[in-house]
This record gives structure tokens, sequence and C-alpha cells, in this order.
């Protein structure tokens, strides 16, 4: 089990510190329904990770036939480590230019009209609609699928994995429902300083995990 997790940390580090679904649960948290809609986005968000995470799993176990390290693994990781290269290139080129504004997305202006069902519609779309959270959590779960661990310690793994790319939208909500008053100004100070940070911390992670999966791949199939 130490092999699978081992694997997987470091997508499901690159998840858990991801911006944007921080910055919409502390949103979220502040409508009219936030207790509602927050616990709600967290469960969309969940949900969909695990999802995809057991799907992956499954198959890649499958087609490894018992042999760790197949050819067909760092091949994909070596895709995977190219397409977080290229992301984190176009996030750079897109970044918020010095004296030029880009307004919120449109859902976030429309966060106060939002429904529990939408909050977990949007939490479970941060995870399969967008590129770095998609490509993270099938990095991650291929490392588990690949790695000499039993089927129970790859489920361990799975669900240690879910567990740790979830605490961006889990972290916000347990410091809403324990933290009182104090809530609302530390929830504000973290929205702001993700906000301010959000291309640079996203380059950052994509930068580091595609150099390190193409790393890998190169040393796999060459080793």
């Amino acid at each position: 089990m130490g092999d699978a997790v081992g694997r997987m940390l470091a997508s499901a580090v690159g998840i858990a510190i991801s911006p944007l679904p921080l910055v919409a649960v502390i949103l979220l948290l502040a409508t009219p329904r936030g207790r509602a809609n927050g616990a709600a986005f967290t469960a969309g968000w969940v949900t969909a990770l695990a999802a995809v995470v057991a799907v992956v799993v499954s198959a890649g176990s499958g087609l490894s036939a018992g042999a760790a390290d197949p050819a067909w693994a760092w091949w994909l990781k070596l895709a995977l480590g190219v397409l977080f290269l290229l992301v984190g290139l176009k996030q750079w080129r897109d970044r918020p230019r010095a004296g030029h504004v880009h307004g919120p997305p449109r859902w976030m202006r429309a966060v106060d009209r939002f429904t529990p069902g939408r909050s977990a519609g949007l939490g479970a779309v941060l995870v399969v609609a967008n590129p770095k959270n998609l490509v993270l959590a099938v990095g991650g779960a291929v490392s588990i699928a690949t790695s000499t661990a039993s089927g129970g310690g790859k489920a361990v793994a799975a669900a240690l994995m879910v567990l740790i790319g979830s605490l961006c939208a889990l972290l916000p909500l347990a410091v809403h429902l324990s933290g009182g008053d104090r809530s609302a100004r530390v929830l504000g100070e973290w929205k702001a300083w993700m906000a301010a940070h959000n291309a640079a911390i996203t380059v950052v992670v994509l930068v580091v995990l595609g150099t390190k999966y193409v790393g890998d791949a190169i040393s796999g199939l060459t080793g």
C-alpha cells in the first residue's frame, strides 16, 4: 500500500491546492443557503473525484494484469506530463496583466441564486471539466493502478487520494461549521489570497508536476 500512496501523493496534493474550488466553496458559504450550498458543493466534488479515481484505478489494474509499471503507463504519464506543461504555458500566457482587470466568471456573478443542486453540479464540473484537476486525477489514479499494492491497498490509496484532493473543499466547510464568528474573516482572507495568486499557483503546480511526470516516464521507458 505504501507504494501506491507514495506514487499518488503529488497528484493528490496538486488537486488539493487548486484555488478555484476553494474560492467557489467560500462564495457559496456566503450565500443565503450557505451551509446547504457549501455541503452540496463539497459532496459533488468528492463524488466526482471518487468516480474518476475509481474508474481509472479499476481499468488500469485490469490492464496491468498483475505486472507493475507496464509500458503503456509510462507512455500515458509522458503524455500527461507534456499536457501539464502545455496547460501551464497557456495559463502563464493568459495570466492577468498589470493594469488589466478581468471580470469574474458568469457563475460567480450568479452564485447568490444557486440552489444545493446547482452547487453540487458545480463541484462535479470543477473536477471533470477542469483540465488540470482531471489530468491530475487520472495521473494519480494510474499511479495507484500500476503500483505493487494489493487490491485492498489500492482501494485504501484511492480513498486517501480522494480525501487529500478534496481538502480544498472540505477545509473551508469545516472552518465555516466550527469557526463561529471568526470563520467569515478567516475564509475571506483565504479567498482573497487564493484569488490574487490563482495564476501563479496553478502555473507552479502544473510545471512542477509536468516535469516530474515527464522525468519519471523517461526514466521508466529507458530503464
